[in-house]
C-alpha cells in the first residue's frame, strides 16, 4: 500500500542557507489492511513523511508509492484513492456535520444525491446521526475528531492517513476515537498513523517505525520491538527524599544497570531478570533503613525500545 525508498526532505530558509534536513533517506513499506504508526517526539519529521505521502509537499529526493502511483508524477490518482486527517482537523468550514459531509461529497464529484446519502451512511457509523445537525461550535473535542475520520473516509479511500489523532483530547475522547480506528481497519481500510503517545502505538498499531531525527530508527510490530530489549525495570516508592539517598548505593550493585530517581518518593532501577533482582534489592533496602511503600516489576515498553534505538527517552527526544 506504501513503499519509500530513501525519502528525502529539506527546508531552505534562504539560497545562501544551509538546508535544514526533515526527513532524511526514510524508507517504509505498509501492508494493505494494517495498522502501520510512525512514532517519534515533536519534530522527529512524522507531519513532513505524511505530507509527502499525501501529495502536499514534494520530495527533495528518493521516492514514495502510495495505493500503486507515484506521489510526485502521479498526484491525482494518489489523492484520488486516499483519506487525510491532518493534525488538529478542518471542521469549520460548515456549521454543521451533515453539511461539512455534503460538502466534501462534492469536492469528491459525487452528486447531491450521492453526498447526502453518503454523509447519513458515516454519521450512522461514527454515531453522530444525533447531534447532525448542531453547530460544531458545541461539539466535544473527541466528537469532532470522530468527525474529521468521517470526512477523510467520504471518498471510501483505500488508505487513510491519521496526523496525531489524538493530541489534546482528555482520555474518554481518546478512547473514543481508538476505537473508530479500529473499526475502519476492521472494514478494510489501510491505516496509517504519526503518533507521539507511546501507549498510543502500543495499542493501534500492527507494526510502528520509530522516527528520530528524520530517520527510521526501528521496524516491528510492538510486541516483537520490545522483546528485543534486554532487562527489566523495578519501580519502587520510598518515603520522601530517600531516593536521593539510596540511589548512589544501588547504582554500585552488579545486578544493577542503572538507576534513575523518578521524584522525591519514587526509584526506578533497571536489572537483567527482575525476579531475581527484586529480593536482591529488598534486602539492600532493609540494610539502609528503607521502608519500601510499594513495588511494582516492569516489562520493557516501547519508551524502552525508543531509549535503546535513540538514546534519549521518548518524552526528552525533542528538547
Amino acid at each position: 500500500m506504501i513503499a519509500t525508498h530513501a525519502l528525502r526532505r529539506e527546508f531552505r530558509r534562504s539560497k545562501r542557507a544551509e538546508p535544514v534536513v526533515a526527513v532524511d533517506g526514510i524508507d517504509l513499506k505498509v501492508d494493505p489492511g494494517e495498522v502501520f504508526g510512525l512514532l517519534g517526539p515533536n519534530g522527529a519529521g512524522k507531519s513532513t513523511t505524511m505530507r509527502m505521502l499525501t501529495t502536499l509537499l514534494p520530495p527533495t529526493s528518493g521516492t514514495a508509492i502510495v495505493a500503486g502511483h507515484d506521489v510526485a508524477r502521479e498526484r491525482a490518482a494518489v489523492r484520488r484513492r486516499i483519506g487525510f486527517v491532518a493534525q488538529g482537523g478542518g471542521t469549520d468550514s460548515a456549521e454543521t456535520a451533515r453539511a461539512e459531509l455534503v460538502m466534501q461529497g462534492r469536492v469528491f464529484g459525487l452528486s447531491k444525491a450521492d453526498a447526502l446519502a453518503r454523509a447519513d451512511e458515516l454519521l450512522g457509523r461514527f454515531s453522530l446521526t444525533d447531534a447532525a445537525e448542531r453547530r460544531l461550535g458545541t461539539w466535544s473535542g473527541g466528537m469532532r475528531r470522530r468527525l474529521d475520520i468521517a470526512i477523510g473516509l467520504v471518498n471510501s479511500p483505500e488508505l487513510l492517513l491519521l496526523d496525531e489523532p489524538t493530541t489534546g483530547l482528555d482520555p474518554a475522547s481518546r478512547a473514543e476515537v481508538w476505537a473508530e480506528i479500529r473499526a475502519v481497519r476492521d472494514a478494510g481500510t489501510t491505516i496509517l498513523i504519526t503518533t507521539h503517545y507511546l501507549e498510543e502505538a502500543d495499542e493501534l498499531c500492527d507494526r510502528v517505525a520509530i522516527i528520530h531525527k528524520g530517520k527510521v530508527a526501528r521496524t516491528g510490530r510492538p510486541d516483537e520491538l520490545k522483546s528485543q530489549v534486554a532487562g527489566d525495570g523495578i519501580v519502587v516508592t520510598l518515603p520522601a527524599g530517600r531516593p536521593e539517598a539510596v540511589a548512589p548505593v544501588v547504582r554500585e550493585q552488579p545486578w544493577c544497570r542503572g538507576v534513575d530517581e523518578v521524584d522525591a518518593k519514587t526509584l526506578r532501577v533497571y536489572v537483567d531478570d527482575g525476579s531475581r533482582a527484586v529480593t536482591d534489592l529488598l534486602r539492600l533496602l532493609d540494610s539502609l533503613s528503607t521502608p519500601v511503600i510499594t513495588l511494582t516489576l516492569t516489562r520493557p515498553s516501547l519508551d524502552d525500545v525508543f531509549l535503546t534505538a535513540t538514546g534519549h527517552p521518548l518524552a526528552t527526544a525533542g528538547i
